[in-house]
């Protein structure tokens, strides 16, 4: 059995009236990269801060390699939701500040620094004060400050936040090594399409409640393909079949995404979009993160509306 780097049990949190987290069960093995996913409010940024132990849970309880977070701080790197570096130092200076809070020894650190500004492109930045520096060197400053320590755990929430397409790919590399070198790495994200590249599970969370614990091998298994990709060749009326819900046009291209109602056959709807006209491409896609996504937020949504309705017939 895989040891667990990160394990919560029942862990529940409120602020006021608001469940933040209800409950939570959840076990991340040493070694993993973890997609920590969930739409705004989920209750993501909250359960990072109860795992970090800036704030403490109501119920339930959190182990965090082996123990609290703060008995073993210096083997956690953490790249918070809230961006801030400290703007009237110079780049290296701030690293090496950092780095020297999480128990680095001084002799090689300049050198390991520098290799690190190298890694993310920014040889030349060290002497730089970081107010100096665009948004997006900001962030990969901060990466490097949450990865300087080597630590056995890094935390990343929204890693990706203010980062162009080709700096995202940089940082998407960077953790697919961290993770190869053995480091466990959870982050929360609202990008999808990259947390579906690099992660080895995912975790999906909405009203502080958990959807989904699986690799994306079992969310194909578990989730039936409901959208089709069509290409017709003349203007068929999709919008007029029975069965679909929405169509979606794709971008730079002239096929377009129909996503097929709850309970009815796909193969059913691929039939009549044929005897609708001739297509020149005609699939049924594969589930995606996104569409398991999409799909348990909507059950969940109607879900809570059940529970609410039954709590306002209680009062």
């Amino acid at each position: 059995m895989t040891e667990a780097c990160i394990s919560i049990q029942g862990v529940t949190k409120t602020f006021g009236e608001t469940r933040a987290v209800d409950a939570l069960d959840l076990v991340v093995p040493r070694g993993s990269l973890c997609g920590f996913l969930g739409p705004n409010g989920a209750g993501k940024t909250t359960t990072i801060r109860m795992v970090m132990s800036i704030i403490y849970p109501d119920a339930g309880s959190v182990s965090v390699l082996g123990g609290s977070a703060l008995a073993s701080k210096d083997r956690i790197g953490y790249l918070p939701e809230e961006r801030g570096v400290y703007r009237k130092m110079r780049v290296a200076e701030f690293l090496e500040y950092i780095a020297r809070l999480k128990g680095c020894p001084r002799r090689g650190l300049r050198e390991s620094i520098a290799r690190w500004l190298k890694r993310v492109d920014l040889p030349e930045v060290g002497r730089q004060r970081c107010q100096e520096l665009s948004k997006g060197m900001q962030q990969k400053v901060q990466f490097v400050a949450a990865c300087i320590h080597e630590p056995d755990l890094l935390i990343l929430d929204e890693p990706f936040s203010g980062l162009d397409p080709v700096n995202a790919n940089l940082v998407n590399t960077l953790i697919r090594e961290l993770r190869d070198a053995g480091t466990t790495i959870i982050f929360s994200t609202h990008v999808l399409h990259q947390a579906e590249q690099i992660c080895d599970r995912f975790f999906l969370i909405d009203h502080g409640r958990k959807l989904l614990d699986a690799t994306l091998d079992e969310i194909h298994e578990r989730f039936d393909p409901r959208t089709i990709l069509v290409e017709p060749l003349e203007g068929a009326d999709l919008a007029a079949i029975e069965g679909i819900r929405e169509t979606r046009p794709i971008e730079g291209e002239r096929a377009v995404e129909v996503e097929v109602d709850d309970g009815r056959d796909p193969q059913e709807v691929m039939r009549a979009i044929l005897a609708a006209g001739p297509c020149r491409r005609l699939e049924l896609r594969r589930v995606s993160l996104d569409d398991a996504f999409v799909r348990l937020v909507r059950e969940n949504a109607g879900e809570q509306q059940a529970l609410r309705a039954r709590e306002e017939l209680r009062a």
